[in-house]
C-alpha cells in the first residue's frame, strides 16, 4: 500500500506525474474514440475547459510553468507494449478483440496535439483544437491535471505530520461511506472518478478500499490504467460529446432532429449487450424517448446523468412498458452527483422495477470537504467539453437547465427542434 502522503511530501513530478499513461483515462473515452475513428475521422472539433465554480480562481492558484510542464509530458505519452496488449488482447464486456487493429495501429502511433493555454480574468483559458478522433483524448487528462495542480497548490506549505493526518482522515471518511454502502442489497456499483479525482495515487487507493470493502458490489473502473494494473473490468459506454459534435454538423433542423440517433445507429453497428446503454438526455430525455425509433426498446438500459435522478428512471421505466418491453430486464445505470445517501435512496426505490447499477464519481475519488481550513480542498465543478465542430458551435440542454452550454440563440433553436419545455433547475455540484 502506498504511502500518499509521504509521496506528496518527497514530491517530485517527474516520479509522480499527474498522468502517467495514454489509457490513464476513461474506457468510454477509448470507445468513443474508435466509433469516431471509424465514422467522423475528418471532423475538426475544439475542446475547451470551462470551470463553472467561478470563484476558484485556478490560474491564481496554479503556476503556469507547472501546467504546462505537465500538459508537456502528456504529449510525450504513447502507448507502452503491456498496455498495447491489454487492449488488443484482454476481453471487454464479455467481448475479444473489443478495438480493432485498424484502430490499435493508429493509436499506437498517437501523440496528443498541441494545446492553447492563455490567462484571463484570474482563470485558464485551455483549447484543443484538430482531429476529433486526436483532440477528444484530450479532456480526460485535461481535467485531472488541472484537478491535481489545485489539490498541490493548497498542500503545498503543508508538513509532513499535516499531510499523514489529512489523508488518514480522508482515508476514514472513505471507509466510512463503505461501510454503509456494504448494507445496501443488490448494489452495483463502479468507479466513475478520473476526472476530478485528487490525484492518481488517491483514486488507485480508493479503488483498492473499495474492491476489499465492498467485494463483488463493486464490479470495476472506469479508468483503464487502474483496470490494467489491478486486474479489474473497465467500466464505460459512451458520453454526450457524441450527440453534441454529431448534431454540430447537421446542416438542417431535420438532419439536427436525426442527429442524436444517428451517434446511437453507428454505435449500434459496433457494439452489443452491456455497452448498448442509451444516454438520453443531451437534449432533453422525454423527447428523445418519444421519438426513439423502435429498434432503441432493444437496446440493454439507460444511463441518468442530469435532472432528478428518479424522474429520469421513471420516464425510462414508463417508456419501456408503453414500447412492449419488460423494465425488470432493462439496466439503468445512475451516475449524476452520487454520494452514499443518494445511491441507497435510489437502490431501495428501483431494485425490483428494473436492474440498478451506479457509477459513483467525485464524491469517491475527491471527498475531502471539512478536512483543511476554508475547505480549500473541496471538489468544485468543472468539464473540458467540444465547443466546436467544423466551425459551428456546439450545444448541450440536459435534463437540468444549469448544465446547458452553447450560444444563447444555438441553444433556443436547439430547444424548439426538440421540443424542450420549461425545465426544474437544480443546483451542479460537480
Amino acid at each position: 500500500m502506498v504511502d500518499i502522503a509521504t509521496r506528496v511530501w518527497n514530491h517530485k513530478w517527474k516520479i509522480d506525474p499527474i498522468v502517467r499513461s495514454l489509457i490513464d483515462t476513461d474506457f468510454y473515452k477509448l470507445l468513443m474514440c474508435q466509433s469516431v475513428f471509424r465514422n467522423r475521422p475528418d471532423a475538426t472539433v475544439t475542446f475547451s475547459l470551462i470551470n463553472r465554480s467561478k470563484h476558484i480562481k485556478l490560474a491564481e492558484l496554479v503556476d503556469e510553468g507547472e501546467l504546462r510542464e505537465q500538459l508537456d509530458h502528456i504529449r510525450s505519452l504513447s502507448l507502452s507494449r503491456g498496455e498495447s496488449t491489454w487492449m488488443r488482447g484482454n476481453t471487454f464486456y464479455g467481448k475479444r478483440q473489443m478495438f480493432t487493429p485498424e484502430f490499435m495501429d493508429w493509436f499506437e502511433d498517437l501523440r496528443l496535439p498541441a494545446y492553447h493555454l492563455e490567462k484571463r480574468d484570474g482563470q485558464y483559458e485551455l483549447t484543443f483544437e484538430g482531429s476529433w478522433p486526436e483532440v477528444m483524448l484530450w479532456e480526460i487528462p485535461a481535467l485531472a491535471v488541472l484537478m491535481e495542480l489545485r489539490g498541490r497548490a493548497v498542500m503545498r506549505d503543508m508538513r509532513k505530520f499535516e499531510l499523514q493526518i489529512l489523508y488518514a482522515r480522508g482515508m476514514t471518511k472513505l471507509w466510512e461511506k463503505i461501510e454503509q454502502l456494504r448494507q445496501v442489497d443488490g448494489l452495483r456499483l463502479a468507479d466513475f472518478g478520473t476526472r476530478r479525482r485528487h490525484s492518481f495515487l488517491w483514486q488507485d487507493w480508493a479503488v483498492q478500499a473499495m474492491c476489499e470493502g465492498l467485494g463483488e458490489k463493486f464490479v470495476g473502473t472506469s479508468n483503464c490504467l487502474i483496470a490494467k494494473n489491478r486486474d479489474l473490468e473497465a467500466i464505460g459506454t459512451n458520453a454526450h460529446e457524441l450527440p453534441m459534435v454529431y448534431s454540430a454538423l447537421a446542416e438542417t433542423d431535420e438532419d439536427l432532429r436525426q442527429a442524436p440517433y444517428d451517434v446511437l445507429s453507428d454505435w449500434h453497428e459496433e457494439h452489443d449487450g452491456n455497452l448498448r446503454v442509451i444516454l438520453p438526455d443531451t437534449y432533453g430525455t422525454k423527447g428523445f424517448l418519444d421519438g426513439a425509433p423502435d429498434w432503441l426498446t432493444e437496446w440493454t438500459g439507460i444511463r441518468i446523468d442530469s435532472g432528478d435522478p428518479a424522474t429520469g428512471a421513471e420516464i425510462a421505466i414508463q417508456w419501456w412498458k408503453d414500447r412492449g418491453e419488460d423494465p425488470t430486464k432493462k439496466l439503468v445505470i445512475f451516475s449524476d452527483g452520487l454520494d452514499v445517501e443518494k445511491i441507497s435512496q435510489l437502490q431501495a426505490q428501483f431494485q425490483g422495477r428494473c436492474r440498478v447499477s451506479f457509477g459513483w464519481g467525485t464524491l469517491m475519488t475527491n471527498d475531502f470537504r471539512g478536512l483543511v481550513a476554508d475547505d480549500a480542498l473541496a471538489p468544485f465543478s468543472m468539464v473540458c467539453k467540444a465547443i466546436k465542430a467544423n466551425g459551428r458551435p456546439t450545444v448541450k440542454l440536459s435534463d437540468n437547465p444549469n448544465k446547458a452550454m452553447g450560444p444563447k440563440d444555438e441553444i433556443a433553436r436547439y430547444k424548439r427542434v426538440f421540443g424542450v419545455g420549461d425545465q426544474t433547475a437544480q443546483d451542479v455540484f460537480v
